[in-house]
């Protein structure tokens, strides 16, 4: 009787082996990371498949499809940029800085978290949100589809219609702010699987931001606010930036997240 070949084992794996296997790979959440793939709904093949792409180097996001910011499930997806828990700090101050009903405009808005998240504490926002790249702006589209967002893609201000201008109460702007020659030095999953275009900020990390400030007045309304997030040792030279294009500019600080960003207000009155 020819000897029976027993099939490799494909048994789904438990939370601990998971772990395990994340661990070694240098996953520093290893156990969160394990929870959450554990109870993605994934089949037995699904999930060890799963299991090899982040082991591999995948942002866990990209790989589960959502990601958890401000305390909402948003989708993301391959090529786009993941929001960062520091973001969170651009949101609590654009909420502390709109009112409800204000026209709100998430620039390089990624998969349109900014937007989502701050129309989650403030009711009645006028949103609109615009990307470079074609797949952020997709994914924006069903992340703020609720919000009635209107979502344009281009470079900047471009795809933006006219009667925009001068109306933006608050402008959210995630710059890319890493300079060119650090971008090396991401970790792997944002170098390797990220938009560099949503990472690399040129040779001082604000050359996108310089471009945003140029403009900003023009498309901000009287007294309105620009919120940019920033690197620590950018502080001087990004206030200055902000102070150059006719803006009055602060910093905020948050110890808790290790988050720093700058805000620019627009005059009272228009010029």
């Amino acid at each position: 009787m020819p000897h029976r070949q027993h099939p490799v084992d494909s048994a789904r794996p438990t939370e601990a082996s998971m772990t395990s296997r994340l661990r070694a790979a240098g996953c520093v959440f290893a156990e969160d990371e394990a929870r959450l793939l554990a109870a993605s709904g994934a089949g037995d093949e699904r999930l060890l498949e799963m299991l090899e792409q982040r082991v591999a180097g995948l942002p866990l996001e990209h790989i589960l499809g959502w990601v958890d910011f401000c305390g909402l499930r948003l989708l993301v997806g391959p090529g786009v940029f993941v929001p960062r828990q520091r973001s969170a700090l651009l949101v609590t101050a654009a909420a502390d800085l709109t009112a409800p009903g204000a026209t709100v405009l998430d620039l390089c808005c990624g998969c349109g978290a900014l937007a989502a998240a701050l129309a989650h504490l403030v009711p009645g926002l006028r949103l609109h949100a615009a990307d470079v790249s074609g797949a952020a702006v997709a994914l924006a589209r069903r992340n703020l589809t609720r919000h009635g967002a209107r979502c344009y893609e281009g470079d900047l201000f471009a795809p933006l219609p006219a009667a925009l201008r001068g109306t933006v109460d608050t402008l959210l702007c995630n710059t890319p702010y890493v300079p060119s020659g650090q971008v090396r030095n991401l970790p792997p999953e944002a170098r390797l699987h990220e938009p560099r275009a949503a990472l690399d900020g040129g040779g001082d990390g604000l050359e996108v931001q310089r471009r945003v400030v140029q403009e900003a007045r023009e498309w901000l309304a009287p007294g309105g606010h620009l919120l940019v997030e920033i690197g620590e040792d950018q502080e001087a030279a990004c206030l200055g930036i902000l102070a150059a294009g006719g803006l009055r500019a602060w910093t905020r600080w948050d110890d808790d997240v290790g988050a720093l960003i700058a805000i620019g207000q627009a005059p009272p009155h228009a010029p």
